[in-house]
């Protein structure tokens, strides 16, 4: 086990919020330090996630989490930037001062603020993400290369255009019982499924419901020693936290095999001692449906091609063996960039102490966490245990 535990939890709702990018990371500090009853003096390091690409002026924002308390001045503070990714780089980037011995308790933030701008520099922004040195590849938005992919898997293995549809459906479904999530409201298989004014194609065959939310949110972690955890009223601890990364060219790999995220769940799965029948619940980047999908089968789910048994056998719904974004995903819940990967994490320890409200799956002992930078480059899977609820 990596003997860190999570001790402490902040979330602010997300959506189209009024709050600055500052205000959002002094109040996930403040609920997550207050969750844990933790003296603000006793962190010994902070760790922002934070994507910005141009999206907020603030390009050298880490120590704004002092802004949270004042004895936070002059602990090391640092920004972690991996595309969508940012908030688990922040995560690993605490795990391992801790692991070095630099530290014994940090605090990890992750934030962005979008809403503000138009659709089109948000999409500019996140296309910074993908390979600039190819001109076939850097004229890509992100809705167009997992449109290609979408496209692909259509040409390998046969349309899985109702596949995504039945994942919005379930994510949207779910987000009904997440009181912190962007979009509250349930679609039809045939809402979803359907071309129409109100579903447009956004990048064919993508549709809008097939697409996730331009977000504003923050969501904060308090780590720990799995020893120092039991000094806490409620631990999760990391059985894994495995990080692969890929290639950027999407030239030089085969995106469908999404080879990255298998490996890796599998070297999460082999550290924890654990296989996908062991997990009670994921949160996974559903940044466009047809991710989900893949990511069925990227982590033991189903077989190449046939991840929608997934979905036939009732696999990864609510009330399913392995239920999959209880929370809404991405696609419901929202993607705050840089806050993304924070979120998944706060709200899995939320699951795994019965904090979890109606989101809550009875009995949940274990769960993973996948979260995915670019189209399929950075990749981090977490399997997190409940140590003391």
């Amino acid at each position: 086990m990596e003997n860190i535990s999570i001790v402490g939890s902040g979330h602010t709702k997300f959506g189209r919020l009024d709050a600055s990018l500052e205000q959002m990371i002094i109040d996930v500090v403040k609920e997550a330090v207050e969750e844990s009853g933790i003296a603000p003096e006793d962190i010994d390091a902070v760790y922002l996630g934070h994507f910005n690409s141009g999206l907020v002026p603030d390009g050298f924002a880490s120590s704004l989490i002092f802004q949270a308390y004042p004895e936070l001045r002059f602990k090391p503070a640092m920004r972690a930037e991996n595309a969508c990714a940012s908030g688990s780089a922040a995560i690993h980037a605490g795990i391992n001062a801790i692991q070095a011995g630099k530290a014994k308790t940090v605090l990890i933030v992750g934030a962005e603020k979008m809403t503000h701008r138009s659709t089109a520099d948000v999409t500019t922004s996140l296309a910074g993400a993908g390979y600039q040195n190819d001109p076939q590849e850097s004229g890509l938005s992100f809705p167009q290369v997992f449109g290609i992919a979408a496209k692909g898997y259509t040409e390998r293995y046969g349309s899985p255009l109702d596949a995504m549809a039945r994942i919005s459906v379930k994510n949207h479904g779910n987000a009904m019982q997440n009181p912190l999530a962007q979009m509250q409201k349930e679609f039809t298989f045939e809402e979803a499924s359907q071309v129409t004014n109100k579903n447009p194609e956004i990048a064919p065959p993508l549709r809008l419901t097939d697409c996730s939310l331009v977000t504003d949110g923050a969501a904060a972690i308090i780590l720990t020693t799995e020893e120092n955890a039991e000094n806490f009223p409620k631990a999760v601890r990391f059985r894994a936290a495995e990080h692969v990364s890929d290639f950027l060219p999407m030239s030089r790999r085969d995106f469908l095999s999404f080879e990255g995220p298998e490996r890796a769940f599998n070297r999460a799965y082999e550290k924890a001692g654990v296989t996908v029948k062991d997990i009670d619940f994921a949160e996974v980047h559903d940044c466009f449906t047809i991710a989900e999908l893949l990511t069925y089968e990227a982590m033991g789910l189903a077989d190449k091609g046939q991840g929608q048994r997934a979905l036939d056998e009732g696999t990864v719904y609510r009330d399913g063996t392995l239920p999959v974004n209880l929370s809404g995903g991405l696609k419901a819940k929202g993607h705050p960039v840089g806050a993304t990967g924070v979120s998944m994490h706060a709200i899995s320890f939320r699951q795994l102490t019965g904090q979890a409200g109606e989101m809550q799956k009875p009995g949940a002992n274990i769960g993973a966490v996948f979260n995915m930078g670019g189209a399929a480059v950075a990749n981090y899977v977490s399997i997190l245990e409940t140590q003391k609820a």
